[in-house]
């Protein structure tokens, strides 16, 4: 389409602002999405209070725990959706273009998630000392291994490095989204060249920002372990998470009559085929994590993995294995499934819940050193939890939706992805 001169290009963006599939009834959310949206965040609302109330009643240290592990879940999701979006530019993708404004969407709500992290970083910071992350307790630094780790483990820089995250997810997100919605505003082909010039610096800016997340807020609750494929693991988990969202998000549409010609059983293939993609490489970023923590058999590293895989929590690394793996590995691997909403969305909604599961596994186990089981008594605490951040989270994620069109207007590659068709 940059080949083609100004003129051509306007008949062109004349051409689709005609078809019919790009009528504003197609291309609009509806009414009911405020509403929506309102219900979600009020359900988020009543999940944080009660979240609270587990911290009266269970303690302060599991309810920041459950409060950290939900944060997790959709922190590492709007991320995988940052990286993807610059990935779809960086490539220059067709078949996307009427799927990239909902990437985009999810993708500006990494800061939120962020700034819904921070406040239980501060609460152990400055108040409970050390409950979730062990070398914030008074005295931690007596310890020889988080001692080494001093400097890195400054609160100031600490802080500083959380500022940092911030301001370039914040940045990054809002940008891209920004150039997209002029686009449809102008139709200015040049602004696709100026977010695929953006993306070639913001992607390994943003590969290694989530790496150093990962290391700061979760591989660091327990400062004795290290892992040099934690930041991959991150963002395996957050990719396939992102993948599951779009999915759910594009059926809901669908089901309720918008996209219609725009988001094809083509797209949903691909998407399928990305959500299975992306559930194969957690798959083998988890067993080669955990296959090279048994073979080295350092103790700073087999210890972590040993909490998780046996006594209590063995039962959770069978389930993440066979749940997060095998079952989702043969339902997504035919082709009507993938093309398929409906049946795609039930796929999507399962790793979902596996994705909850695998940060509850990853955060959940501080709670019980020695092995101890968690009680069913304790899970509503988890529960609220998850669904007063995923609802405060998708609230706002269903108002960026009805803030605009859902779809871009004026994107170059758009009569490709309005052909799109798979052969294989």
């Amino acid at each position: 389409m940059s080949q083609i001169s100004a003129e051509a290009y306007q008949k062109t963006l004349a051409r689709i602002a005609a078809d019919p599939r790009m009528a504003t009834g197609n291309i609009s959310a509806p009414p009911s999405a405020a509403r929506l949206s309102m219900g979600l965040l009020g359900l988020g609302a009543a999940g944080l209070a009660v979240t609270v109330v587990g911290a009266v009643v269970m303690g302060p240290q599991h309810a920041m725990a459950s409060y950290l592990m939900a944060v997790g879940t959709v922190l590492a999701m709007s991320l995988g959706a940052l990286i993807l979006v610059m990935c779809f530019h960086m490539v220059n993708a067709g078949w996307c273009s009427t799927v990239r404004r909902q990437f985009e969407n999810l993708a500006s709500l990494a800061p939120v998630a962020l700034i819904l992290l921070l406040p239980v970083v501060l609460l152990d910071m400055f108040v409970t000392k050390g409950k979730v992350w062990e070398w914030m307790a008074p005295g931690a630094e007596s310890d020889p291994l988080i001692a080494a780790k001093a400097g890195y483990f400054h609160p100031v820089f600490f802080l500083a490095r959380s500022a940092a995250y911030l301001v370039l997810w914040g940045f990054l997100s809002a940008r891209l989204r920004a150039l997209s919605t002029e686009q449809d505003r102008t139709g200015d082909r040049s602004l696709s060249n100026r977010a695929r010039f953006m993306s070639a610096w913001g992607l390994p800016l943003t590969a290694l920002s989530t790496a150093f997340a990962g290391f700061d807020f979760f591989m660091s609750v327990q400062p004795h372990f290290f892992s040099t494929m934690w930041g991959v693991y991150i963002f395996a988990g957050g990719a396939v998470a992102c993948m599951a969202v779009m999915v759910i998000t594009f059926s809901a549409l669908r089901f309720v009559g918008r996209l219609n010609g725009l988001v094809t059983p083509e797209h949903f293939h691909d998407l399928g085929k990305l959500l299975f993609a992306f559930t194969c490489f957690w798959a083998y970023i988890a067993f080669s994590q955990y296959f090279l923590i048994w073979y080295s058999n350092i103790p700073e590293e087999t210890f972590w993995m040993l909490q998780r895989t046996t006594g209590a929590w063995r039962g959770a690394g069978i389930l993440l294995a066979v749940g997060h793996f095998i079952i989702p590995f043969f339902f997504l691997l035919p082709r009507t499934v993938k093309r398929n909403p409906a049946f795609a969305s039930a796929g999507a909604a399962w790793i979902l819940f596996m994705h909850v599961v695998d940060y509850a596994w990853i955060v959940r186990p501080i709670l019980h050193h020695g092995g101890h089981a968690p009680t069913p008594a304790s899970w509503w605490v988890d529960i609220a939890a998850v669904l007063g951040v995923w609802g405060v989270f998708f609230g706002l994620f269903v108002t960026r939706l009805a803030s605009g069109p859902l779809t871009p207007l004026k994107d170059p590659k758009l009569p490709e992805a309005m052909s799109h068709k798979n052969y294989v």
